[in-house]
């Protein structure tokens, strides 16, 4: 047996057992926990106490009895009025039974007593499993309660490794998908880019024609001429941005949840991870840190080009960024979870052991990381002189052209993440198309990446050098647009309550939210920075 919960929340979850339920006699598998992934979801498996053995058929057979006080009948009937379920497996493979149900009027409640279980085999390996749950029984207090069970067994043609396909919903996804709405959205994108790039070469060209004009001009003839655009500010395009401590740091963690999330996309396409208990968390963690050398790279290379010195601390907060972010909101729903008493509150060894993780295996690699960024790429090696003195930013209206353009990858978003991310994560789709989600990621890239062009473009073009935080912030909107969404999802797309599972769905979002747009505004930030050092570098300068 695993957990038992009321079905609209579906993170709030608790031991079978704390419910007033009876075992078997049988008593030989202990509680245990597989693996890390399953500690930190909360899974808590107990053995039953059901005596099943392959391919021998039990008709129905009393396992135990419930001694029904005022204590239990009350818990019984309170996991009934907010519909509580369970979840059970046999052979690895899960199956769900409602607990018990209300009369018309509600002033009665009925407890499921009997356990109907068809087990389908094919050769000696279990394929499928049915449970029905019949003989419905009035909860009266001071009485006994008798649970039964039987198993059947049937053979199948299902084969072992298609076992998990009933869990499937392809209608879901084939429908909600609308496949030539992504096929448009594909050719809007491929449109986007080529606009993008259309326009952009025909402006530079032009730029590149008049600064041209200009050389050719006296001094004098350029003095008195109106010069204006981009080339103005060469000198300090390539100064060090505002807080770069900070900035290498988010840069450094984007590329590294970049990587993390494009080989598990590949992983899970090539890898069926639904069909193991928690294998999706397993691998991210190990990925993640598998990956810290990635953050270390990118962010000490960064840190070391805008002259920093102080490298240690930039490595330890590009190492612990992330990690800090998301243990300091486990630790705070964990303290509700506790006190809910639900089984997702994390064990005190599953916490040493991610602390462990953090100190012993990200940190270390980090650091090799930003040893190796800060000796092969750390040079300062920009294509313009950086001045001594910062030239004076002239005033210009109120038109902020990179929150406009920044709308464009965040409504790009908008029905990948309402059909599939939010439905998969909380509520209980098994999402399994990675190929469409390794299709959503390229785009938004592609998307993210133009979008912050454009915006730097039109900063440049004002005589506006700070560019590093405008390209990672625009980019990093779409954070703002999925934790807005977030909130109308949940207050018109769920029937969520509760203090646990309002705390555990908007702490996780935001998590979510702001890992989704360090990476994007990485993602933005690197595509930005190559184009400005391709445009300074083909004109020339004085």
């Amino acid at each position: 047996m695993n957990t038992v919960g009321p079905y609209h929340n579906r993170q709030e979850t608790y031991k079978y057992f704390s419910l007033p339920f009876c075992a078997g006699n049988k008593k030989t598998i202990s509680h245990y926990h597989e693996t890390l992934g399953e500690a930190l979801q909360g899974v808590e498996l107990e053995f039953s106490g059901l005596d099943i053995k392959f391919k021998d058929e039990v008709l129905q057979t009393t396992y135990c009895e419930i001694d029904l006080d005022k204590a239990k009948r009350d818990a019984f009937v309170y996991a009934i009025k907010n519909h509580y379920w369970y979840q059970m497996y046999i052979d690895d493979l899960p199956i769900w039974g409602i607990v018990g149900e209300a009369d018309e009027n509600g002033e009665d409640h009925y407890l499921w007593t009997y356990k109907k279980l068809e087990i389908g085999f094919n050769g000696n390996r279990i394929v499928d499993v049915n449970l029905t749950s019949e003989g419905k029984v009035r909860l009266v207090p001071n009485t006994r309660i008798a649970m039964s069970y039987s198993v059947k067994w049937k053979k199948s043609d299902v084969k072992f490794e298609d076992r998990f396909d009933k869990y499937l919903d392809p209608s879901f996804f084939q429908h909600r998908i609308h496949w030539f709405s992504i096929f448009n959205s594909f050719m809007m994108v491929i449109f986007l880019v080529g606009l993008v790039s259309m326009i952009l070469m025909r402006t530079l060209r032009k730029d590149y024609a008049r600064y041209s004009k200009e050389e050719e001009m006296d001094d004098m003839d350029r003095d008195l001429g109106d010069e204006y655009g981009w080339k103005q500010v060469h000198g300090d395009v390539f100064r060090p941005s505002s807080h770069p401590l900070i900035f290498s740091s988010l840069i450094g963690s984007g590329c590294q949840i970049f990587s993390v999330s494009f080989i598990v996309i590949i992983v899970a396409m090539v890898e069926d991870l639904y069909t193991e208990r928690g294998s999706m968390l397993s691998t991210a963690i190990f990925v993640y840190a598998a990956t810290s050398p990635v953050n270390g790279y990118f962010g000490g290379s960064l840190y070391a080009k805008q002259g920093g010195r102080r490298w240690i601390k930039q490595m330890f907060i590009g190492a612990f960024l992330i990690p800090a972010m998301v243990c300091g909101t486990a630790f705070f729903i964990n303290f509700i979870a506790m006190y809910y008493h639900a089984s997702r509150a994390i064990p005190f060894g599953t916490m040493v052991a991610v602390c462990c993780i953090c100190f012993f295996v990200i940190l270390p690699l980090n650091l090799v990381g930003t040893i190796l960024g800060r000796n092969l790429s750390g040079q300062p090696n920009f294509p313009c002189r950086v001045n001594a003195v910062p030239r004076p930013i002239p005033e210009k209206k109120c038109v902020c052209w990179e929150i406009i353009f920044a709308a464009g990858d965040m409504f790009f978003l908008s029905s990948f993440f309402r059909y599939f991310i939010f439905t998969s994560f909380w509520a209980y789709k098994i999402y399994y198309v990675y190929g469409f989600m390794m299709l959503v990621l390229v785009i938004l890239c592609i998307v993210t990446v133009c979008v912050t062009i454009v915006c730097t473009y039109f900063l440049l073009n004002a005589e506006d050098y700070r560019w590093q935080w405008t390209s990672f912030l625009s980019a990093a909107s779409t954070a703002v647009y999925v934790y807005m969404y977030s909130f109308y999802y949940y207050f018109f797309k769920t029937k969520m309550y509760g203090l646990f599972q309002t705390s555990f769905y908007f702490g996780y979002m935001a998590v979510f939210s702001t890992a989704l747009g360090i990476m994007c505004g990485a993602v933005g930030y690197m595509g930005t920075s190559a184009f400005v050092r391709k445009i300074y570098t083909n004109v020339k300068i004085d």
